[in-house]
């Protein structure tokens, strides 16, 4: 089949940016919203006709084989060593296609009404064409590298949506913050991606993930500070991913980056930047199983971020903070689920590689939806805060109605897209041990907890006054909403091992009965409980507050961990490491350059006399200078 076309899936999203950048201030934000959103349209269509085609071709040997339409050789550094750029379709690149598409194109629509007189508002979408094309590129990256040029790319254009409000203080120190901490996590991606070329001489996925043994091979013997150079090679990499991804300790970005207008987090910090992460480890999946060590670590640092980020968005008030905490956790779900895996075979310890990837595509799904319906929410009574909310239901019900769907969605109640993707993760999870089951289950659990929570707390209780009547948002941003809603109702449906599995073959997805109704019986009780303080005005949640009152601050300023950065930051690393080297620069080295120029400048002045233009100084020091050397070869002359 040809794939030919798939090229303008990256030309389109370049060329927009281009012209909405360049020409923007020429057009009216009409022209320039269908503009941008004609484009991504297009995008769209290309990427569903690309996951038609490849998904509807025949299987080879039961498997489908990745294909490279393009792939040229853009730098060598040996006969072996080389950067390709080109464009790589496999299960997972193709489903990323869809899935960044559809959020994209439903952002690109809502944004039209939610943007509408903004300033700046064909700069926003010269922003989002730029960010679309980065994380298209990454997802379709042949090689390591290529992969780390767009992720650095997904790094700039976040940066850039973040802040911006680039007038609001807020919003500057957010998207600084973002743009810092990922560049830190980037670091250690790059040192990664270093040591594993240094060792296979090859960036290439193709050779990387053909065969695990090739990698062991390559590495084998070489040790550093007790680790084999494959396990540090491949947790530098993870590390580059858990900044993107937001896992913790690397989590703090996300919350403050929803500074951002509100369709910029749907995007990017709910179905396409932050599982970035999510889709590196899934692409070196084969190489990670060969170091059983890291997805040992990668497991925990997953349950331990799924956990904290859950019991912190059970005490926020602002419902986007909530909503940036859901992320988190949800991301983490994925995380985990690739970290359980011990085998390429599905039915042998494989199962959590298709889950993973199932729940990134449900997920992009209905936390978009939730994101947007956020938005229509802050769009109709001007606050992101809960105590400015409640008995939003009969002011506001398209959004009431899809913000429900996707609140049972990600509580995990059938049939809803997210009850199949997380029953999936807990089986993994259980099929590893107990002790994981477990705990993802009770995560699950507190899930539903806080999002039932949220939306009690803005569409029932008890109604907030306003200066104006709130009202449902206009068709712009009423109908992304319901197409999202949709999806998500018929998502899980979707025969998803039939596409996407750990080692290409087709896995016909079955319930495990007793995980599914535990899971189930724990999200519904979490329902009530939410229900029981939350759905009506009462005293209990003040009560339960006044009984755990260190537990509640704690989690309400998520742990302290802001300010544990910043105590590191400020009073160890600038106090104690940065000042010294800074004075050690200013004083020592720009003090010896300086003395340097002080003695040339002084030198200089003192013998500029001798290139004074007058001809008669020339001739006076042409005699002096010869009666100097005829007097040194006389002196010669008579020692001998």
């Amino acid at each position: 089949m040809d794939y030919s076309f798939s090229i303008l899936i990256l030309a389109l999203p370049l060329f927009m940016f281009l012209t909405l950048a360049l020409g923007g201030n020429k057009m009216s934000q009409k022209f320039a919203g269908l503009l941008g959103t004609a484009g991504l349209l297009t995008i769209a269509v290309l990427s569903y006709m690309v996951a038609f085609q490849y998904f509807g071709m025949d299987r080879v040997d039961g498997i489908r084989p990745a294909l490279m339409p393009y792939n040229f050789e853009w730098l060598s550094f040996t006969d072996k060593l080389t950067i390709n750029l080109g464009i790589l379709l496999d299960p997972i690149s193709v489903m990323m296609l869809v899935v960044i598409t559809t959020v994209s194109l439903m952002v690109h629509i809502y944004s039209m009404g939610y943007m509408h007189g903004e300033r700046g508002f064909q700069r926003y979408y010269a922003f989002l064409s730029l960010f679309t094309f980065s994380m298209l590129g990454l997802v379709v990256a042949t090689n390591i590298f290529q992969m780390y040029i767009f992720w650095e790319l997904v790094g700039v254009s976040s940066y850039l949506l973040i802040g911006f409000y680039y007038t609001k203080p807020s919003a500057v120190s957010a998207s600084k913050k973002a743009f810092i901490v990922t560049r830190f996590a980037d670091l250690g991606f790059l040192l990664g991606i270093l040591l594993l070329s240094f060792y296979t001489e090859t960036f290439s996925f193709d050779q990387l993930t053909a065969d695990g043994g090739f990698f062991l091979t390559s590495t084998s013997g070489a040790t550093f500070m007790g680790c084999s150079v494959a396990a540090w090679a491949m947790a530098l990499i993870f590390m580059g991913g858990a900044g993107k991804s937001a896992m913790f300790p690397l989590h703090i970005w996300l919350p403050d980056a929803m500074e951002g207008p509100t369709p910029v987090s749907a995007l990017i910090h709910a179905a396409t930047m932050v599982v970035a992460g999510v889709y590196l480890v899934a692409r070196l999946f084969p190489v990670y199983l060969s170091v059983p060590e890291v997805l040992e670590l990668i497991t925990w640092v997953g349950a331990i971020t799924a956990l904290y980020a859950a019991v912190v968005a059970c005490v926020q008030s602002d419902i986007k903070r909530v909503l940036a905490f859901s992320t988190i956790s949800q991301i983490a779900f994925m995380i985990v689920a690739l970290g359980v895996c011990t085998s390429m075979i599905p039915s042998e310890g494989g199962l959590g590689y298709m889950a993973s990837m199932f729940h990134l595509f449900t997920h992009a799904m209905f936390k978009a939806l939730l994101f947007l319906g956020a938005g229509a929410v802050i769009h109709a009574v001007h606050s992101n805060e809960m105590s400015d909310m409640g008995g939003l239901r009969k002011y506001l019900p398209i959004t009431h109605i899809t913000f429900l769907i996707a609140c049972l969605a990600i509580a995990g109640i059938p049939p809803f897209s997210g009850f199949f993707s997380k029953d999936e993760i807990l089986a993994a999870a259980f099929n590893k041990s107990i002790f994981w089951g477990v705990w993802m289950t009770v995560v699950a659990a507190i899930t539903a907890f806080y999002m039932f929570r949220l939306y009690f707390g803005i569409f029932w209780g008890k109604e907030a006054k306003h200066e104006h009547t709130p009202h449902e948002s206009p068709a712009t941003m009423t109908i992304p909403l319901i197409i999202l809603a949709v999806i998500t109702c018929v998502a899980g449906f979707i025969p998803f091992g039939e596409y996407i599995t750990s080692n290409g073959e087709a896995y016909h997805i079955h319930l495990d009965m007793t995980v599914a109704i535990t899971s189930v019986v724990c999200a519904v009780v979490a329902i009530l409980l939410a229900t029981w303080l939350f759905a009506k005005p009462n005293s209990k949640p003040e009560k339960m507050q006044a009984a755990l009152p260190r537990l509640h601050k704690w989690a309400y300023n998520r742990f302290y961990m802001d300010n544990v950065y910043q105590f590191v930051t400020h009073r160890i690393i600038f106090a104690y490491i940065s000042r010294p080297i800074a004075w050690f620069d200013r004083h020592i080295i720009d003090g010896t350059m300086d003395m340097f120029a002080t003695v040339t400048n002084s030198v200089a002045e003192k013998i500029k006399g001798f290139q004074s233009g007058k001809l008669q100084v020339y001739v006076w020091i042409y005699i002096v200078g010869a009666m100097i050397l005829a007097a040194a070869a006389i002196y010669t002359l008579c020692i001998k």
